[in-house]
C-alpha cells in the first residue's frame, strides 16, 4: 500500500530540481545567507505577481501578523475581531501583544468570517478586523471592508491559506491578500506557495505603513544601529527566498492542479447524501489550500480501553 500524502512534496520538488538546487547552490556559494539578492528579488516577483505596492519578506505567517499589528500601533485592550474557527496563529499574536481577542461566527457555508456577525461585535474599543481565506476560500471582503470604512477600522488580511486565490470585487479582479489594509502570509511547505522550511510576507499598498513594517521585522531600525521603535528579528533568509523564487513561477500551475482534483472529488461524491463538498462563492477562486468535507447524519463513537 502507498502512503497518500495531502501535498507530494518529493514529487514536486523532483519536477523543479535542476532549478532549484541550482538556486540552493548559488546562495551557498555566495555564503549571503542573511538579506542575500534573491530576498529582495523574491519581493520584487511577488509584489508583481499580486499586484500590490509593498511585499515585506518575513521569517513565517505567525511573524507576519505580530508584525502587521505592531507597526499599526495597536495597544493593550484594543479589540481585534477574528473568526472563532481558524488556526491558533491568527488568535496568539493578539494575545501576545496583550490586544483583546474578540471572535465571531464564520459562515457554515465557506467557514470565513460572517459580515453579519461581525457587524454585532463591533464596540468603541473594536480597531482590527482579521478575515481568515479559510483553506483557500476568500471571506466576503467587499462586505467586511463596507463595515470596516464605516467604523473607521483596519483590516489585516490573514491570507496563509488562499496564496494566488482571486477576487472578484466590484472593483474589478484582484489577488486576496491585496484588498484589506494589510495582508499576510505564511510559505510554510504544505501550502500552495511553500518553502523548504518556514517563511512567511507582509503585503499592502501604503507606502508608510510598508516602511514601518520593514523597521519592525529588523529590530526597529531602518539604518543600521539606529533603533527608532521597538521591533523584532523576523527575516526570510536567503535559501528559502531562492527556492521561492523558483516555485512562484509555478503557482498558478500549482493552483490549477489543486483545482482539477477538487473538481474530481466533486463528481465523486454528488451523490452521496451523507457528504457536502465545498462551497464555492461567486466572487472568488477557490485555490483548494484543503479540501474540506462536511459530513452529514454521521455518527461518532468512542471506544474506551
Amino acid at each position: 500500500m502507498i502512503p497518500i500524502q495531502m501535498v507530494d512534496l518529493k514529487r514536486q520538488y523532483h519536477k523543479i530540481k535542476k532549478e532549484v538546487d541550482e538556486a540552493v547552490l548559488n546562495v551557498i556559494e555566495s555564503t549571503a545567507f542573511i538579506n542575500g539578492k534573491p530576498v529582495q528579488e523574491f519581493a520584487n516577483n511577488l509584489s508583481a505577481y499580486l499586484g500590490v505596492k509593498h511585499v515585506i519578506p518575513c521569517a513565517n505567517g505567525t511573524d507576519a501578523l505580530q508584525i502587521a499589528m505592531m507597526a499599526l500601533d495597536l495597544q493593550p485592550g484594543d479589540e481585534v475581531i477574528t473568526p472563532s474557527f481558524t488556526f491558533i496563529a491568527t488568535t496568539e499574536v493578539i494575545a501576545l501583544l496583550r490586544l483583546t481577542p474578540v471572535f465571531v461566527d464564520v459562515d457554515p457555508k465557506t467557514f470565513c468570517m460572517d459580515p453579519s456577525a461581525l457587524e454585532k461585535a463591533i464596540t468603541p474599543k473594536t480597531k482590527a478586523i482579521v478575515p481568515v481565506h479559510l483553506y483557500g476560500h476568500s471571506a466576503p471582503l467587499d462586505e467586511l471592508m463596507a463595515i470596516a470604512k464605516k467604523h473607521n477600522l483596519v483590516v489585516i488580511e490573514d491570507n496563509a491559506q488562499a496564496i494566488g486565490g482571486d477576487y472578484l470585487s466590484k472593483s474589478g479582479k484582484n489577488k486576496t491578500g491585496t484588498i484589506g489594509h494589510v495582508g499576510t502570509t505564511s510559505f510554510f511547505p504544505s501550502k500552495n506557495l511553500g518553502a523548504y522550511g518556514d517563511a512567511g510576507a507582509i503585503f499592502t499598498n501604503d507606502d508608510a505603513l510598508a516602511d514601518k513594517m520593514k523597521m519592525v521585522a529588523n529590530h526597529g531600525q531602518r539604518k543600521r544601529y539606529y533603533y527608532e521603535i521597538v521591533g523584532c528579528n523576523s527575516r526570510l533568509d536567503t535559501i528559502q527566498a531562492a527556492v521561492l523564487n523558483i516555485k512562484l513561477k509555478h503557482l498558478d500551475e500549482y493552483v490549477k492542479a489543486r483545482q482539477a482534483v477538487a473538481d474530481f472529488y466533486d463528481k465523486a461524491f454528488a451523490n452521496n447524501p451523507k457528504i457536502t463538498t465545498p462551497f464555492r462563492a461567486s466572487y472568488c477562486s477557490h485555490v483548494f489550500h484543503q479540501y474540506t468535507l462536511v459530513l452529514n447524519d454521521v455518527k461518532c463513537f468512542s471506544w474506551r480501553t
